[in-house]
């Protein structure tokens, strides 16, 4: 079955565009033009990825992505932001609200597609299904968990595979771009400052329990995670 892509755009014509692109590479599009109907398209009809543009009616594509984020029933569904907003600083905003990729006004449907792909593949990718228990943490590939003392934390796609690779790697220190190759994938195409944003969002979530000491940084080198 093809894999149902959501597209959350107001303006006729883009969404028009992005829907014929998604259908040619073979996927399902679904629509929407609001956050009414985001949240009604994502009820009824469970999309695999969500391409969500930055400017909506009454509400921005940043603040969805958050509330995306912290609803348990779809917080693992991967988000790719649509924007004209080139800039850094807006770059990181997209990215610290929870999004997976950010694509820049205007791209190519070869690239849109591409990217898709790879980010479907790294959220369907297999993962070794034993749960991993270490440093008072437990990590749950299967039920998509995190639980320490019992209490259950919160994490969206791209946090939980960091965290599922550091509690696979312990002790040995990875640069961004090796944390990029082996989470992310090498056919994305993503700045290495971007880790930087994941990183600080794992380290927030895991700081509601106090273990965000485990995620070092090692200066001039990358990140370690470590008791």
């Amino acid at each position: 079955m093809s894999a149902k892509i959501l597209i959350v755009e107001d303006d006729p014509a883009i969404q028009e565009l992005l829907a014929f692109n998604v259908t040619q590479a073979g996927f399902r599009a679904l629509r929407a033009e609001d956050e009414k109907s985001a949240w009604l398209q994502i009820r009824q009809n469970s999309p695999d990825l969500i391409l969500l543009d930055w400017i909506l009616p009454n509400t921005s594509g940043p603040l969805l992505a958050r509330q995306i984020r912290s609803d348990a029933s779809t917080s693992s569904i991967p988000v790719i932001m649509l924007t004209a907003r080139g800039d850094e600083c807006d770059k990181i905003l997209g990215f610290e609200s929870g999004v997976d990729d950010y694509i820049t006004k205007p791209f190519s449907p070869r690239e849109l597609v591409v990217r898709i792909r790879a980010i479907l593949r790294r959220h369907i990718s297999e993962m070794p299904n034993e749960p991993i228990d270490i440093y008072g943490l437990e990590l749950s590939p299967l039920s998509h968990r995190v639980r320490s003392n019992d209490i259950n934390i919160e994490l969206g796609p791209t946090e939980f595979r960091l965290l599922h690779f550091f509690m696979s790697h312990t002790d040995h220190v990875y640069s961004r771009s090796q944390l990029l190759s082996h989470v992310w994938g090498t056919q994305v195409f993503i700045e290495e400052r971007t880790v930087d944003v994941h990183i600080r969002r794992l380290r927030k979530a895991l700081s509601a329990v106090k273990k965000d000491h485990l995620i070092q940084t090692v200066r001039g080198s990358g990140y370690r995670f470590s008791a």
